[in-house]
């Protein structure tokens, strides 16, 4: 990458030549430009940091603050909102200090190892269920739109205590939240009138009477207002639907791609965790990346950015960063220790990640019981991406057995 091309401004997010391959800029500015000036889907500037320690220590630099609301804060979308950066969720919440940490700590109550291993069961039988249903409608079948979408939405509506006939609004609620492209700024405050007036109702009904869920137990617990439990029920959302749903097709993708690997989780099962792991740090089409606004300077990549900067962190090219994981650009399901960057790291890693990781893992191992024949009904160049949202993942899984 010659000095001209590092001054270029690359438009964000960048492109793949494949739906499961990396953009090739992620190795060029990994080692020639691991600060690079990039223009998001708003129009406006940001940094773009590629590289593994990089990445880490923004994530979990205070200085690197989630208030992208700020005066001068690039934007993210090309909708006034933001979409899920601006949203009430991202300004209801408390951001950093003290106040969030208390509400990480009330949340993270409910996602321990004992509350993770009672779910499985019950994350088994609905993914046999779902299974069922598409083996029924006989292949080829789309995995993502079977299996891959409706298990964590029905994850998450039982974890807030949401009806399951209720499942389909929230998927539509959690898309136009995640939008960058997709929906306009009418569409999304519509969408986000809508979510509050119903959990607004949902939470009220909770207190009164409370079940055996998230919400009820948020709710008549001491100290949460409405509008905090709103916007948690809204992260709870965007964190434990979209991305999980289309991780699962990415997964299952990923392994069919190439017949070795389902083969090989197939002769050894135990695998199934890290091979897990290696599916989310192998994941070449995450989606926008963890944006941060700059409160102050600072340097980063041998670079002194000024205060005021947004700066786009990509997770998934520090996964891909040789000098953190060797043969970064094979996937070897043994990988062990893997510590990939896919939930962040720092104060605002992700909270619902040991949720994901169940998800994912019970998923995968029903998936290898039910179905050891599965492979990928289409050519591998000919899966596409989803376009137009915050997270990365495929349109379609087509898949046979």
């Amino acid at each position: 990458m010659t000095a001209s091309e590092q001054e270029q401004v690359l438009d964000y997010p960048l492109t793949s030549p494949a739906a499961l391959e990396p953009p090739p800029e992620w190795e060029q500015l990994r080692q020639q430009c691991p600060v690079a000036r990039v223009r998001l889907p708003s129009g406006d500037e940001a940094s773009l940091v590629t590289r593994y320690e990089d990445v880490k220590s923004v994530l979990a630099d205070p200085r690197f603050t989630r208030q992208l609301s700020a005066q001068g804060a690039a934007r993210v979308s090309a909708n006034e909102s933001g979409g899920v950066f601006n949203s009430s969720m991202a300004t209801t919440l408390p951001q950093a200090g003290e106040e969030h940490q208390r509400w990480r700590r009330t949340v993270s109550k409910w996602f321990t190892a004992k509350r993770m291993s009672a779910l499985r069961p019950g994350i088994a039988a609905m993914a046999d269920r779902l299974i069922d249903e598409m083996v029924a409608h006989g292949a080829p079948a789309d995995l993502k739109a079977s299996l891959g979408f409706p298990l964590p939405v029905w994850v998450i509506c039982d974890l807030l205590g949401v009806p399951e006939s209720d499942r389909d609004r929230f998927a539509y609620w959690s898309d136009t939240l995640l939008n960058l492209t997709r929906y306009d700024q009418a569409e999304i405050d519509a969408a986000q009138a809508e979510f509050h007036e119903y959990l607004g109702r949902h939470i009220a009904a909770k207190r009164r009477t409370p079940g055996d869920d998230l919400l009820s137990e948020l709710a008549t617990a001491d100290g949460m207002s409405d509008a905090e439990l709103i916007a948690t029920g809204l992260a709870l959302l965007v964190a434990g639907h979209e991305t999980t749903a289309n991780m699962i097709g990415k997964m299952v993708g990923m392994l069919l791609a190439d017949r070795r690997r389902w083969e090989r989780l197939l002769a050894e099962p135990a695998l199934v965790r890290t091979a897990v792991e290696e599916a989310l740090r192998f994941d070449a089409n995450p989606g926008f990346g963890m944006p941060r606004y700059l409160s102050e300077p600072a340097e980063i990549g041998g670079e002194t950015l000024p205060g005021g900067t947004t700066v786009v962190c990509s997770m998934a090219a520090a996964n891909r960063d040789e000098t953190a994981f060797a043969g970064a650009d094979d996937m070897d399901l043994g990988r062990s220790p893997n510590p990939h960057l896919a939930f962040g790291a720092g104060a605002h890693s992700c909270l619902g990640q040991s949720l994901a990781r169940t998800e994912l893992q019970t998923v995968l191992e029903v998936l290898l019981r039910r179905l050891p024949t599965l492979a990928l009904a289409v050519p591998v160049d000919d899966l596409r991406r989803v376009e137009g949202l915050v997270v990365g993942g495929l349109r379609e899984l087509p898949v046979q057995w």
